[in-house]
């Protein structure tokens, strides 16, 4: 495996240290856990048997590494009130990221489709008024709105691994080797570009 943890340090550790300050307010709490990541990565980074799942596997260290430091934290103590995580840039970008690829990957959608998610997703019409502005039947219109959402999915399935919280919200995602995360369309022949 060519995969080294200074490799690892070397491509993750800014965005790492990003992701567990936004999760744990505590500065030396942050450093203990980066630690322990770091040497859970080094003793076990001959067990990852898919160098395209490093990032997923590192994040999930992080994320396994701060639910050990809540779980330990006080055990004995009453939550009585979620904490405030603070508004996390690296959360924004990772926003504002995804929302460039799905735009770009509308234009991999039929005129018709495409036309049916903008109108409803982005410019908030309902699927009775779309029904009426393009002419045809209330289920015509669910129908061409429920096509689109699927293609629209299974584009950005094939184009990214996604990782979600528990309540379905993406937490972060990682272009898939050989496939099409770009902020400025997809691409059909599952080429990739620099992003």
């Amino acid at each position: 495996m060519s995969i080294s943890t200074q490799g690892v340090f070397e491509e993750f550790d800014r965005g790492l240290r990003a992701f567990v300050a936004a999760r744990v307010g505590d500065r030396d709490a942050v450093e203990d856990i980066i630690q322990d990541v770091y040497l859970k990565i080094h003793s076990r980074i001959e067990t990852l048997r898919n160098e395209d799942r490093l990032g997923a596997w590192v994040y999930a260290i992080a994320r396994n590494a701060i639910h050990d430091y809540y779980r330990h934290e006080s055990p004995t103590a009453e939550l009585t009130e979620v904490p405030y995580l603070p508004d996390d840039p690296t959360d924004r970008e990772l926003e504002q990221g995804l929302e460039r690829s799905v735009r770009g990957m509308l234009e991999c959608l039929s005129p018709e489709d495409r036309e049916a998610l903008v109108l409803t997703e982005y410019g908030g019409l309902r699927q009775r008024e779309l029904a009426e502005r393009l002419g045809i039947s209330v289920s015509g219109a669910k129908s061409r709105v429920q096509r689109a959402r699927t293609k629209l999915r299974s584009l950005l399935l094939a184009c990214c691994h996604f990782e979600l919280d528990r309540h379905g919200r993406v937490m972060n995602y990682y272009p898939r080797r050989g496939s099409c995360c770009l902020p400025n369309g997809c691409d059909t022949k599952g080429e990739t570009e620099d992003v």
